[in-house]
């Protein structure tokens, strides 16, 4: 049922996306048509009236002059210019007047949109004019040239984030550390990755966007080099922070190269590109790594990542020439202080809660340290002049409700992605390599369909695909609140597909939303700060669901012991044929509670997906409330000052 609805929808748009431009184009050659013929009457009008005007009405030069002749010549002209001039010109003006109205009357439908059209060429030809004052490109380098580059660079980094999850036992064992000690290759790229975003409209108004670009793969490759190389632990440990700090200013630098090189109405395609590195990356990390994991060394991953980065360098340096004006803005040193204090405890504090729960003296002494620091960071912004964080972006409705919903979409969608491999791993016996394939064909309709939304923002604005796309993945994440220990392995992939689906209309493109909700001067702002709340998003969602998953799973295992009436004769049966098949009562009981710890388990999992589906609610509930988006275009440029 869910695949076919599935197939129904993808035909369903394919269908629309066909009428669509079939409609267009038909529509486009009757506008023209009829803007030719409108242009070819108002020539034959203007020469017309042109010759007239010569023959009957002298200039004013002309009447001046014959004002200053003698009075004889005077009382000659002035008769001949009586009985021509008056009734000739009213006549004329008359004329022109009724063909004026007549031809407004009879304008057609495309023909307005025609005028509409170009005015919306006027309106980019004065984007452009300004934005060339801002930014120019190197010879023969183009808008595609550049997001191509950006693009490539963007994957390679995005795609490391999740390379180590299946690779880190391995790790674990070659180094000779433990779990704990091993996960923070994992916590310490999430933070150092979640610290630099803060931080980056600073380095953007600094650095120009080329320089930032080379820097941070020139960083992520050495990195990635000394992780293959690493020793011990505390190298290794080196190498990933080298990486998190490339990816740090990447993942930023790609919006807001677009949001500044991209006209409003071509930017939702554009980061809908973007999706795609953005959205598939992850998703391939686990079955890549499982795959090298199994057949290789695990460092083999990282010296693939040291040469695709240097290839990136290369491209990068060849097409990312992409040069703005830049500023000299003074380093906060306080400000960057209380940042990176703040933001990364309370990273940590959330990335500890799914493991040490909510009470431990780690993650409470964790969140108030975090809540302190962001306190004093945000009073230190909004008191000074030049601000390195602007949070004036959130006096703009628009983007301050899409980045709610931002936030929401992510806490659901990364607590998902984190369930799905512990329902089918550790209940099902699923490999990891088995469980990314399950993953990675919704991650595939999520990244190829990235482009379609942005061009669908692009023509129907955020809030139709918000409603459309959220209503989707609420439903399919209600559906993965029914697990059990037989669901099929091809339902849970076509639920998860149907799932991606709905939320490729909804990643890229809120955030498109958002940005374009801004004036330019608080682009980069509003981009640090979305970005942060996302990271932010994932931890606590994830944190959330496990705690939930965790608390769930202890109460119906208790549920279950206390139902286990051992004087039921239904039971006694059970447990004298398990006791003869695992030899004694003890091996029994032993077998018979493992099962019931699994049964708990996926009952946990299930309450889990259950506060996911309340988190996709209330973003659907939200997304009502989207302004139109003329509406926030007014009030950005109300508040362009």
């Amino acid at each position: 049922m869910t695949l076919a609805l599935i197939i129904y929808i993808v035909i369903a748009l394919i269908l629309i996306a066909l009428v669509n431009v079939f409609v267009r184009k038909r529509n486009k050659k009757q506008a023209s048509r009829k803007l030719e013929q409108r242009q070819a009457r108002n020539r034959n009008q203007t020469s017309k009236f042109k010759a007239s005007d010569l023959d009957r009405q002298p200039s004013r030069s002309q009447n001046e002059r014959m004002t200053e002749q003698p009075h004889d010549e005077e009382h000659h002209t002035a008769p001949a210019e009586d009985s021509t001039s008056p009734s000739d010109d009213e006549s004329v003006n008359d004329k022109a007047d009724q063909e004026d109205k007549e031809e407004t009357e009879t304008e057609t439908e495309e023909e307005r949109k025609q005028r509409n059209q170009e005015k919306l060429r006027q309106t980019r030809e004065n984007y452009n004019n300004q934005q060339e004052s801002m930014f120019r490109f190197g010879n023969g380098v183009s808008r595609n040239v550049i997001l191509a580059a950006m693009l490539f660079g963007m994957f390679i980094a995005i795609l490391n984030q999740t390379l180590l999850n299946v690779a880190l036992p391995k790790i674990n064992t070659d180094f000779n550390i433990s779990a704990s000690t091993g996960q923070w290759l994992m916590t310490g790229f999430m933070l150092v990755n979640g610290i630099f975003i803060p931080v980056s409209a600073f380095l953007f108004e600094k650095y120009s966007y080329r320089r930032l670009y080379l820097f941070s793969l020139v960083i992520f490759t050495i990195g990635s080099l000394v992780c293959a190389l690493a020793p011990n632990f505390t190298i290794m440990m080196t190498g990933r922070v080298l990486q998190a700090a490339g990816a740090g200013i990447l993942m930023p630098l790609g919006s807001n190269v677009i949001m500044t090189i991209f006209p409003p109405e071509k930017r939702g395609s554009a980061m809908g590109t973007m999706g795609v590195a953005m959205i598939l990356a992850p998703a391939i990390g686990p079955t890549l790594s499982g795959y090298i994991v199994q057949n290789y060394h695990w460092n083999v991953m990282f010296y693939g990542m040291f040469f695709i980065g240097i290839v990136a360098v290369v491209v990068g340096f060849i097409w990312f020439r992409l040069y703005q004006r830049t500023e000299n803005p003074k380093a906060d040193i306080p400000g960057i202080i209380f940042s990176t204090i703040g933001f990364g405890s309370l990273l940590y504090g959330f990335s500890e809660a799914g493991n040490d729960g909510w009470g431990s003296n780690t993650v409470v002494i964790s969140f108030i340290i975090g809540a302190i620091f962001i306190v004093l960071f945000v009073i230190r912004e909004t008191r000074m002049k030049m601000p390195m964080l602007n949070f004036e972006v959130l006096k703009f409705p628009t983007f301050t409700l899409t980045t709610l919903i931002n936030v929401v979409v992510m806490m659901s969608l990364y607590g998902g992605m984190l369930l799905l491999p512990i329902y089918l791993q550790d209940l099902r016996g699923f490999t990891a390599i088995d469980s990314g394939l399950l993953l990675l064909p919704g991650a595939l309709v999520m990244g190829l369909l990235g482009p379609v939304a942005g061009k669908l923002y692009d023509m129907i604005g955020i809030k139709p695909l918000a409603i459309f796309g959220i209503a989707i993945m609420t439903y399919a994440t209600w559906e993965l609140t029914k697990l059990t220990m037989d669901t099929p392995y091809l339902s849970i992939m076509g639920i998860y597909v149907l799932r991606s689906f709905g939320m490729a209309f909804i990643m890229m493109p809120i955030m498109t939303a958002g940005m374009n909700a801004l004036p330019a001067r608080l682009i980069s702002h509003g981009n640090a700060l979305v970005n942060t709340l996302r990271q932010l998003a994932g931890s606590i969602g994830t944190a959330i669901l496990v705690t939930v998953m965790t608390n769930q799973t202890t109460q119906h295992m208790n549920t279950f012991a206390q139902d286990l009436d051992k004087t039921n004769p239904a039971i006694q049966d059970q447990m004298k044929q398990l006791a003869m098949k695992f030899g004694g009562e003890d091996g029994a009981m032993q077998v018979l509670m493992g099962f019931l710890k699994k049964l708990a388990t996926v009952e946990g999992v299930n309450d889990a997906f259950w506060i996911a589906t309340l988190f996709s609610l209330i973003a659907l509930v939200m997304s009502f409330f989207i302004q139109s988006r003329k509406k926030a275009a007014k009030y950005a440029k109300e508040h362009n000052e």
